[in-house]
Order: C-alpha cells, then structure tokens, then sequence
C-alpha cells in the first residue's frame, strides 16, 4: 500500500529530524525541514551534512534533487502549508538526570502563535512522560498531538527507519493516530496504537532494557575472567534460548553514545518524581560504571608491564559507523588512560573530537601503531577488525592488543607471539 502525498515539516536536523525528513521523502512526501543555523542549511544542501550516517547523504542529495525534500529557516511560512509538523529537537540531560525540553516547549510556543488549526503535531524527540499532554495544553484543542518516539540506532539510521521493528504512535485523537499512521502505509511494520504516556514509556523502556541487558552481558564477561571461562562460548551458550536470544550479547568496552546514558537517567529522574524506585535501571548503570573501571585497570595492568609506554588507541566514536562520540566508552576509557599520564596515539576513521584527545590524535591506524607498546581496540570499526598481526609487528615495539571489542582472531595473534587480552 502506498502512502499518500502529505506536506510534512520537520523541526530540527539532528540525527532525528534530518533522517526522518529525507526518509519521509523518500516515501512521496513533500518535507520541508527547519533549522535556525542558515550555515547549516547551507552546508546541508551542497552534499555536506552535519553528521557521518551511512546512506543518508545519498538520500538526501536525491530527495533535494528530486523536490521531495527542502531546507528552510523559516518555520512560519513552512507551516502556512503544512498537514503534520514533526518536533526533532534535542532535550539534553540537565544535571539531576532529567531530561531539558525548554527547546521544545520553545518552539511549540512559537508555533502556536501561527500554525493552522488542524495540523497535526507529532514529538519524536525522547521527552518525560506527560509531555505530550503539556504541548497539547500548550497548542489548545485545534491542533491534535501525536507522541512518535523514534528508534533509531546511529550507523543503521536509515534502515532502520525504513525497516522498521514496529512504530508507536500514542495520541487521544484516534483520528490523528491513524493519519500518523497512514504516513508510513508503504513500510511493512506493526502499527503499535496506544495513549501518549505509554507511548512516552515506550521509548524510555526500550532502551533502559537494553543498557541492562549490555551490562549483563558485560558482568558475564567480567565473572568468565576471573573464573577462567570463555566468555563467548558462555554467551553463545545463552544465545540458543529462546528467552533470551541472540541479539545485543556481545561483550564490549560500556554502554554510551547519545541515547542509552541520556535516556537511563531520565528515567530514574521520572522515577524519583513519583517516588518510585528502578533498582535494576540503577544497577544497570552502575555495574557499567564498574565495567569501564575494569577495562581501564586490564588495559593499565598490561601497560605497565612495560618501561614508558605508549599506547595505541582504535576508536574513538561510542561504536562503529558512526562520528559521534558523545558519552563514547572509548573516549572515557582514552581519557582516563591520559590522565593516569600515559602516552596514547588515538586512531578513528570518523569521529569527530573530542577536544579533550585532541594532541593524541594521528591520521592513521599506521600512525597509531607506530611504536606503541600496547594496542587498544575500542570501537569495532571493519579496519580494524581486519589487521593482520605481522602489520602490527612491522610498527610496534611491545606485543600487547586488548581487544574490548572481540573482533580480531585471537588465536592467530597469539600464534605469531602477541599477548592478546579480552575480558573474559
């Protein structure tokens, strides 16, 4: 079933916004997506977009090619003609945990002063439960709002919102909910109708279970360690009932990036404001706390059994296919590492910063080896992964690699004499 053509705004060209405009177009839609950063926009329409998500500059170059898509600044005219209005704006952590949604309530402020009675008003950024309610209060009675949270996974942005698992649409207007809905007629997806709250809950949910399900998988590594087991024959072990399944049982360095931390401390932050208490939310981020003590202290204990040592970094970004390194286990493992005082060569083919690594960083995997003493892969970038061992005995001086990732063939490291660490 196709879609039908709608007049589509998106708000914000985040992650969210500019991937959920340029697929909507993808579908026949006519999307125009808002920002106020005209040097943005700019940078947008001639091929160079703000964010690395594979896929998505193909999308976008055709959907602007094609008219589907458009860039604008001016949210007032783009609403003159508009069915749904799409609300993709950040809501950052405040310093208690809870969500910040004064950028939202903001725009939704302006909003009201001029959108048509009628338009649908659909929030896909990760808000608090109740918010929907409070736009609602805010626009008044003619301007339905639809709750829409997204799930999407940076480096799998597009597909994932083109295939996805299902799609939560949470509004009192049956009405509206349906025609939220008939914007994705041609995706073969489960339509998951529900109230705002739980839509809200939803999201939040979503990726709570999954941080704690990352955190398990990471004790059960950390307990393989020290028993002696192998922590991938262990989870493979897992992996073959039904309960648990497959998925998400890789071990690594932590959980981070831009959702996990921020949507984790939100919700206990929800939580507290009902008094209640979320015991494994809590444990889960606290045992992910612990994880990243464990793998600094591996990497330390290994670094020191050398004089001065300089350690290679692979990766930055919080995982692969993508340049975000926000809330990155790789970049807190590297800075804690550089704090401690040792030299590290930092290696990542997209990330963008951090500042704080800034004088580490070198421009190839290469560079990165050259002369170190210790090899440290911390995102599971496909390069690295596909390092042969006598490239690493061309440039190192030790024969250390940690690997928090288990990516690369332990035992035909171990068998041209490299010291080869995983956890568990």
């Amino acid at each position: 079933m196709a879609s039908a053509r709608n007049n589509v705004v998106v708000v914000g060209t985040g992650y969210v916004g500019l991937t959920s405009g340029a697929c909507l177009a993808t579908l026949g839609h006519q999307v125009i997506c808002i920002d106020n950063d005209q040097t943005k926009l700019k940078a947008i329409e001639s091929g160079n977009l703000p964010i690395y998500e594979p896929g998505l500059d193909e999308i976008v170059s055709e959907q602007l090619s094609n008219g589907n898509l458009r860039l604008s600044s001016d949210l007032q005219t783009a609403v003159s003609d508009a069915e749904f209005v799409f609300l993709c704006l950040p809501t950052p952590p405040q310093s208690d945990g809870s969500a910040d949604i004064s950028i939202l309530l903001s725009v939704v402020e302006t909003l009201r002063s001029f959108i048509p009675a009628g338009v649908v008003v659909i929030n896909k950024s990760t808000v608090p439960v109740t918010s929907s309610r409070q736009v609602q209060l805010l626009l008044g009675d003619d301007n339905p709002v639809v709750a829409n949270p997204e799930f999407l996974r940076e480096g799998s942005a597009v597909s994932d919102f083109l295939n996805p698992d299902r799609i939560v649409i949470g509004s009192e207007n049956l009405l509206a909910a349906q025609l939220v809905a008939d914007l994705y007629a041609s995706l073969n997806a489960p339509i998951v109708f529900t109230d705002p709250a739980s839509a809200e809950t939803i999201k939040y949910m979503a990726n709570s279970f999954l941080a704690a399900k990352i955190s398990f998988v990471n004790e059960v590594a950390r307990f393989s360690h020290h028993v002696g087991a192998d922590a991938q024959e262990v989870l493979r072990g897992l992996s073959f009932d039904e309960r648990i399944g497959s998925q998400y049982l890789s071990p690594g360095p932590g959980w981070g990036g831009s959702c996990f931390p921020k949507d984790t401390k939100a919700l206990l932050a929800s939580a507290r404001l009902f008094g209640l208490e979320m015991p494994m939310v809590e444990n889960a981020v606290h045992s992910n706390e612990l994880h990243f003590e464990f793998i600094v202290e591996t990497i330390r204990k290994e670094a020191d059994t050398y004089a001065s040592p300089v350690i290679a970094v692979l990766g930055l970004s919080f995982k692969a296919m993508t340049d975000d390194v926000r809330e990155s286990p790789a970049v807190r493992i590297a800075e804690n590492l550089k704090n401690l005082g040792y030299t590290l060569q930092a290696y990542d083919p997209m990330a963008k910063g951090p500042e704080s690594l800034a004088d580490t960083r070198v421009q190839s995997v290469d560079d990165a080896l050259r002369g170190a003493h210790v090899t440290v892969i911390l995102t599971e970038w496909a390069e690295f992964a596909d390092i042969e061992p006598s490239k690493l005995s061309s440039l190192m001086i030790g024969r250390s690699v940690v690997d928090s990732r288990y990516i690369i063939d332990k035992r035909l490291f171990e068998a041209a004499d490299f010291r080869v660490l995983t956890v568990g």
